[in-house]
C-alpha cells in the first residue's frame, strides 16, 4: 500500500494500492499490444493528439498545479508554471516530430544511394522523481511518443496521484487507452519490480532523472539486458560572479535559481563562487534576498519557499549544514529546524565554504546557498570543476567574450550566460561526470530511443 503524505502538515492524502508481478507483467503486454499498432501511425495524427494533450494540460492546469502542491509541496504558482511548461513540450514536439525523424539521404561510393530512417524501438520505462511530477515526465514521454514507442512511467511513491492523474490526460486526449500506462510499486519492492521491467524483452529503453546512486543501479540493470538508457542525475551547478558582474541582477537570478522548487531541483544554483573584489557586497546582497524570502504554505501567493518533499530529505539537508559548519563555515541565516508541522526547512546561507566541507562538494536538495569565494577566473573554473557532477553551471559578467571565456573551460551539459540554468524543449538538456549522460529535449531527445536504420540502395 502507497499512503501519501501533505509535506505541509504531515497529514495522510489518499491511499492507493500497489502492483503485483502478474499486474505489471499484463500492463507491459497490454501496453506492447498498443504500440505495435501506434508505431505505424502517422506523425500528422501523433501530432494531432499531442496538441490535444497540451490544450487540455492548459484548461486543467490549476487543477493538476493544486495535485502537485498538495503532493510535494511546491508553491503553487510554480506547479501551475510547470504544468504549462509540460503543455509547451506537447506543442513543440508536435510541431518539430516530422523534420526530426525526415529520413536523411546521401550519395555512396560508387553510385549508391543512402538513407537513413529513424524507427521506434518499442517501450520505454521513465523512473521519474517527486520534484517536478509533471514536467520530468512529459519530458521525457512526448518525444518517445511522438517517435513511435510506448511509454511506461514508474513515477516516485509520494506523488502517485501526479502519476494517475497523467495517464489519465493521455487517455483523455485520446491517445490509444494502454500507450502510456503508469505503474505503481512500493518502495521495498522497487528494486525487484524495476529489475523486472528493465529485463522484459518488450521493454527497450529506460530513462531515469534521480540521484547518481539511483542511475548507477538502472544503468547497470540495463546494461546487463543491454537496453539503451538516459540518465539525468544529480547536479551541484556552480554560479560564477565575476568582478564586472552586474550585482544586483546576478544576486536576483542566483536567488531565484536557489529557491526555485523550495530548493528542490537537479539544476538549481548549489555553489556560489564569487570574485574576490565583489566578494562582500555580492555576500550582503545575498543575505538580503534570502532573509527576506518567504517560506509557508505553499498555496498562500505570497510564499516562495515550501516544504520540503519528506521528512528525511529535511533530516539529510540539516546534516549536511551542521557538518558545513562544524568544518568552519559561516552561517549567515536559517540553518535551524522549525518547531511546528510540515517539513519545512529555512533559506540558509553558508560563506567561507571552502574545499573539505560538505557543501563544497556534495549535492544538497534545499534552501542552502554555499558561498565560495575565487580570486580570479582561473580559480573560479577550478573550484567550479572541482565536483563529481556536471549538469548545469552560470556565469555572470558585463563581457559576454569574458563570460564565454569561462563557460567554454567549465565541465558541464549546460552553460548559461548572465542568466539562470533551465531547461527548454528547444535545448538538448542532460550532464557529463556523475550527472549522467544521453540528452532530453530538442532534435538529440527524441533521436535517443529510435532505432538508426541505414539503408543502401543501388
Amino acid at each position: 500500500m502507497i499512503i501519501t503524505v501533505n509535506p505541509s502538515t504531515e497529514e495522510p492524502i489518499a491511499e492507493y494500492s500497489v502492483m503485483t508481478s502478474a499486474q505489471i507483467e499484463a500492463v507491459i503486454t497490454s501496453a506492447d499490444r498498443e504500440y505495435r499498432f501506434w508505431k505505424k501511425e502517422s506523425l500528422f495524427r501523433r501530432g494531432e493528439l499531442m496538441k490535444r494533450l497540451a490544450t487540455l494540460l492548459r484548461v486543467e492546469k490549476e487543477r493538476h498545479a493544486a495535485q502537485i502542491s498538495l503532493e510535494m509541496g511546491k508553491p503553487f504558482s510554480q506547479a501551475v508554471a510547470e504544468v504549462q511548461k509540460s503543455a509547451l513540450v506537447c506543442d513543440y514536439y508536435a510541431e518539430h516530430a516530422e523534420s526530426f525523424l525526415k529520413p536523411e539521404r546521401s550519395e555512396l561510393d560508387g553510385g549508391a544511394k543512402g538513407v537513413v530512417k529513424f524507427e521506434p524501438i518499442g517501450l520505454v520505462l521513465g523512473i521519474m522523481p517527486w520534484n517536478f511530477p509533471f514536467w520530468q515526465v512529459f519530458r521525457f514521454a512526448v518525444p518517445a511518443i511522438m517517435a513511435g514507442n510506448g511509454v511506461l512511467l514508474k513515477h516516485a511513491p509520494n506523488v502517485t496521484g501526479s502519476a494517475i492523474a497523467i495517464e489519465q490526460l493521455f487517455r483523455d486526449a485520446g491517445f490509444p487507452e494502454h500507450l502510456y500506462r503508469a505503474v505503481h510499486m512500493d518502495l521495498e519492492d522497487v528494486d525487484r519490480l524495476s529489475g523486472f521491467m528493465i529485463d522484459h524483452p518488450s521493454v527497450q529503453g529506460v530513462s531515469l532523472t534521480g540521484s547518481t546512486a539511483a542511475g548507477r543501479a538502472v544503468a547497470a540493470k540495463a546494461g546487463r539486458a543491454l537496453k539503451r538508457t538516459v540518465l539525468e542525475l544529480g547536479g551541484s551547478d556552480p554560479y560564477i560572479v565575476l568582478d564586472d558582474a552586474d550585482l544586483n541582477r546576478a544576486v536576483a537570478l542566483c536567488a531565484a535559481s536557489r529557491l526555485l522548487n523550495s530548493g528542490q531541483s537537479c539544476i538549481s544554483a548549489k555553489r556560489f563562487i564569487v570574485h574576490s573584489r565583489v566578494f562582500s557586497e555580492f555576500e550582503n546582497l545575498l543575505l538580503q534576498r534570502m532573509h527576506s524570502s518567504v517560506m509557508g504554505d505553499p498555496f498562500d501567493p505570497a510564499v516562495e519557499v515550501g516544504p520540503l518533499a519528506r521528512a528525511d530529505l529535511r533530516l539529510q539537508l540539516h546534516q549536511q549544514v551542521l557538518r558545513t559548519l562544524s568544518g568552519g563555515a559561516r552561517l549567515l541565516c536559517g540553518g535551524e529546524l522549525p518547531s511546528g508541522r510540515g517539513f519545512f526547512y529555512p533559506p540558509t546561507l553558508l560563506s567561507g565554504v571552502c574545499k573539505g566541507m560538505v557543501t563544497y562538494s556534495e549535492e544538497t536538495f534545499g534552501p542552502v546557498a554555499t558561498l565560495i569565494e575565487a580570486h580570479d577566473d582561473h580559480e573560479a573554473v577550478r573550484i567550479a570543476n572541482d565536483t563529481p557532477y556536471g549538469l548545469g553551471s552560470a556565469v555572470f559578467s558585463a563581457s559576454t567574450d569574458r563570460a564565454l571565456a569561462v563557460a567554454d573551460q567549465l565541465d558541464a551539459g549546460n552553460c548559461f550566460i548572465n542568466s539562470m540554468v533551465k531547461s527548454d524543449p528547444a535545448m538538448p538538456f542532460g550532464g557529463i561526470k556523475e550527472s549522467g549522460y544521453g540528452r532530453e529535449l530538442a532534435l538529440y531527445g527524441i533521436r535517443e530511443f529510435v532505432n538508426v536504420k541505414s539503408f543502401s540502395v543501388s
